[in-house]
C-alpha cells in the first residue's frame, strides 16, 4: 500500500511521522556518542590501572620477573591491556560507521523531506490560489447576474410607467440589455475557471500529491532501514572483537594456570644461594681446667690448647653470622688465620719454622686480620661493600652465576666481532678484484679495530674463564664440606694427623678454602703459571678416595697438569683445596692436575 493512495488526505500526519522517524535517527547517534565516550573512557581506565601494575623496572633488571607467579601477573595485566585495546576498537568503529556515518544520513535525510514538503505545499498553494479565483469569478457572475436583473427590472418598470418619457425607456433598456451582456461574459468566465481549477485538483489530489507523499514513503522507508542497519552495527561492532576479546580471555586462563609453585621455589634457590659450606657442630669449650700459663714471657699460648678451643669456637661464629645479628664481626682467631698456632705458643722446645720472637708474629697476624675484616664486612653486605670485576664480594653461587653471565657476553661479542672480521675481509677481497666498487685500502682500519677488539676479548674471555673455574671450585669445594660434614662421622679431637706434611697439607686447603670464599682472587696469582702451584712430587703411592669423570676434554699442557678426555673414567687422588685444581689418577698411568670445574665427583 501506498502513502498517495491511502493517506492521501493526511499531509500533517505524514509531516509528524517523518520528523518523528528523523529524531529517532538523531537520538540513536546521540546514544552512541555516549556509549563511544563510554567505551573510550572504559579502555583508559584500563590502560591506567594496567599501567599503574606493571613493573616499573625493564624485565631485564627484575629479579621477580624469574618467578611464574610475576610472569603470569605480568601476562594477565598484558591480556587486561589488549581487552582495552578491544574496548577501542569497539569505540572507533562505532565513533565512525555509526556516529559520523549516520548523522550525515541523518542530514541528507532532512534535506531530502524538506524538498518534498515544500513541493507538497507549492502545489497546495497553487491549487489554493485557483480556487481563490473560481470564487471571484464566481461571485462577479452571481454579482452581474443581480445587476442584470435589477436592471430588467427598471426597464420594465420605466416601460409601463405613463410618465416616463421615451429617452428614460430607452436608456433603461439599454442598461439591462448591457448588465445582461456582463452576466454572460461573468458565466463563460466561471465556467472556464470551474473548468480549470477541476483539472487542477485532480492533478494535485490523483497525480501531483500521491507522488509526493510516495517519495516520502520511500524516504522514510530508506530511512528505517538505514537506522536498522545502524542498531545492527552496534552489535557487529562486539562480534568483530568477541574472538580477539576471547583469546585474551584464554591467555589470563593459560597465565593463572601457569603458576609453578615448584620451579618458583627452584628459582628462588637460585636467585638466592650463596654457595657457603653449612656451619659444623660447634666444640666443647672447657672452662672447668685451670689455666696454667708459661712462666717464660714469649710463651703467648697454654699447654691445654685452649686457644685451639677459642679458635674453633670463633670459626663457628663467624660462619654463622647469615642467621644472626649482624653485629660487627669479629678479628678471626689464630687458627683461622693459619689452621695451626706456632709451636712457640705452646709448651715445649720451639721448631724451626715458628723459631721467630713472638712480637714479629702479633705484627704478622694483625697485618693478616685488616683484609679479612673487609672480606667480612663485603659477605654481611654492608654500606661500604666495594663491588670488584671478578665479583668476589658476592656468595660463591652468585658469583659463579654472574661471571657465567659476563663469560656468555664476552662470547657473543666475540663471534659478533669475528663475524664482522669475516665479512669485512670478504668485503676487501671483493673491492681487491673489482676496484671500480670500491677501495681496499679504506678497509684496513676497521679491520685492524676489529682485530684489536677481537684480541681484547679473548683476553677477557680467558681472565673470566680462570674466574668461572675458581669460583667453581669454590663451590664444589663447599658443597664437598657440607655433605662430607653431614655423611661422615666426625673425627675424635685428639686424633693427631699421620704426618706434619699432611697436617699442613689439610691446614693450608682450609685456609686455602676460608680464603677463597671470604677474599677476592689477587691479581697476582692470575698472571703466575700454572706448574708454580703443582710443584709437589708424586713418588709415594696413595690410594684414591673416590673416582671422578671427565666432563669436558683437557690438554694439560702445562707442567704439572695431565690430560684427560671428555666422559673419561679418573680416580681422584686429592680434592680441591680451594684454587680449582683437583688431583686425578688415570687409568692408563699417568697423575696430576685437572681443573675442577672439569670434573663430576664422586667420594668413596
Amino acid at each position: 500500500m501506498d502513502w498517495g493512495t491511502e493517506l492521501w488526505d493526511q499531509f500533517e500526519v505524514l509531516e509528524r511521522h517523518t520528523q518523528w522517524g528523523l529524531d529517532l535517527l538523531d537520538k540513536y547517534v546521540k546514544f552512541v556518542k555516549e556509549r563511544v565516550e563510554v567505551e573510550q573512557s572504559y579502555a583508559k581506565q584500563l590502560r591506567s590501572l594496567v599501567k599503574k601494575y606493571l613493573p616499573k623496572r625493564p624485565a631485564k633488571d627484575d629479579p621477580e620477573i624469574k618467578f611464574s607467579q610475576q610472569q603470569s601477573f605480568v601476562q594477565l595485566l598484558q591480556e587486561v591491556n589488549d581487552f582495552a585495546g578491544q574496548r577501542e576498537l569497539v569505540a572507533e568503529s562505532l565513533g565512525i560507521r555509526v556516529c559520523l556515518e549516520l548523522a550525515k544520513y541523518s542530514q541528507e535525510m532532512k534535506q531530502e523531506r524538506k524538498m518534498h514538503f515544500q513541493e507538497g505545499r507549492r502545489a497546495q498553494q497553487q491549487l489554493e490560489n485557483g480556487f481563490k479565483q473560481l470564487e471571484n469569478s464566481k461571485r462577479k457572475f452571481e454579482r452581474d447576474c443581480r445587476e442584470a436583473e435589477k436592471a430588467a427590472h427598471t426597464a420594465e418598470r420605466l416601460d409601463q410607467d405613463i410618465n416616463a418619457t421615451k429617452a428614460d425607456v430607452e436608456k433603461a433598456k439599454q442598461q439591462a440589455h448591457l448588465r445582461n451582456h456582463m452576466a454572460e461574459e461573468s458565466k463563460n468566465e466561471y465556467a472556464a475557471q470551474l473548468q480549470r481549477f477541476n483539472r487542477d485538483q485532480a492533478h494535485f489530489y490523483f497525480s501531483q500529491m500521491p507522488q509526493i507523499f510516495d517519495k516520502l514513503q520511500d524516504m522514510d522507508e530508506r530511512r528505517a532501514t538505514r537506522l536498522g542497519a545502524g542498531y545492527g552495527l552496534l552489535s557487529e561492532a562486539e562480534l568483530q572483537v568477541v574472538p580477539i576479546i576471547g583469546k585474551c580471555l584464554e591467555g589470563m586462563k593459560v597465565a593463572a594456570e601457569s603458576v609453578d609453585a615448584k620451579n618458583d621455589s627452584k628459582v628462588l634457590i637460585e636467585l638466592h644461594k650463596s654457595g657457603f659450606a653449612r656451619p659444623g657442630d660447634l666444640e666443647f669449650e672447657d672452662f672447668s681446667q685451670v689455666m696454667n700459663r708459661v712462666p717464660s714471657d714469649s710463651s703467648l699460648g697454654t699447654p691445654d690448647g685452649r686457644p685451639e678451643l677459642r679458635a674453633a669456637s670463633s670459626r663457628s661464629r663467624a660462619k654463622r653470622w647469615p642467621f644472626g645479628k649482624k653485629n660487627k664481626p669479629r678479628p678471626p682467631s689464630l687458627s683461622l688465620l693459619g689452621g695451626h698456632l706456632p709451636s712457640t705458643l705452646s709448651d715445649g722446645p720451639s721448631s724451626p719454622r715458628s723459631g721467630r720472637d713472638p712480637l714479629a708474629i702479633l705484627s704478622e697476624i694483625s697485618k693478616s686480620v685488616k683484609p679479612r675484616l673487609a672480606s667480612f664486612r663485603s659477605l654481611r653486605g654492608s654500606r661500604g661493600t666495594v663491588v670488584t670485576e671478578d665479583f668476589s664480594h658476592l656468595p660463591p653461587e652468585q658469583q659463579r652465576k654472574r661471571l657465567q653471565q659476563q663469560l656468555e657476553e664476552r662470547n657473543r661479542e666475540l663471534q659478533k666481532e669475528e663475524d664482522q672480521r669475516e665479512a669485512l675481509k670478504k668485503m676487501k677481497d671483493v673491492y681487491e678484484k673489482t676496484p671500480q666498487m670500491g677501495d681496499p685500502a679504506s678497509l684496513e682500519p676497521r679491520i685492524a679495530e676489529t682485530l684489536g677488539n677481537i684480541e681484547r676479548l679473548k683476553l677477557e674471555v680467558q681472565k673470566y674463564e680462570a674466574w668461572l673455574a675458581e669460583a667453581e671450585s669454590r663451590v664444589l669445594s663447599n658443597r664437598g664440606d657440607s655433605l662430607s660434614r653431614h655423611t661422615r662421622p666426625p673425627d675424635p679431637p685428639t686424633t693427631a694427623p699421620p704426618d706434619s706434611s699432611s697436617s699442613s697439607n689439610n691446614s693450608g686447603s682450609q685456609d686455602n678454602k676460608e680464603s677463597s670464599s671470604e677474599e677476592p682472587p689477587s691479581e697476582e696469582g692470575q698472571d703466575t703459571p700454572i706448574y708454580t702451584e703443582f710443584d709437589e712430587d708424586f713418588e709415594e703411592p696413595a690410594s684414591p678416595i673416590g673416582q671422578c669423570v671427565a666432563i669436558y676434554h683437557f690438554e694439560g699442557s702445562s707442567e704439572g697438569t695431565v690430560s684427560m678426555s671428555e666422559g673419561e673414567d679418573l680416580s681422584l687422588m686429592e680434592e680441591d683445596k680451594g684454587d680449582g685444581w683437583t688431583r686425578v689418577r688415570r687409568k692408563q698411568g699417568g697423575e696430576g692436575y685437572v681443573p675442577t670445574s672439569y670434573l663430576r665427583v664422586t667420594l668413596n
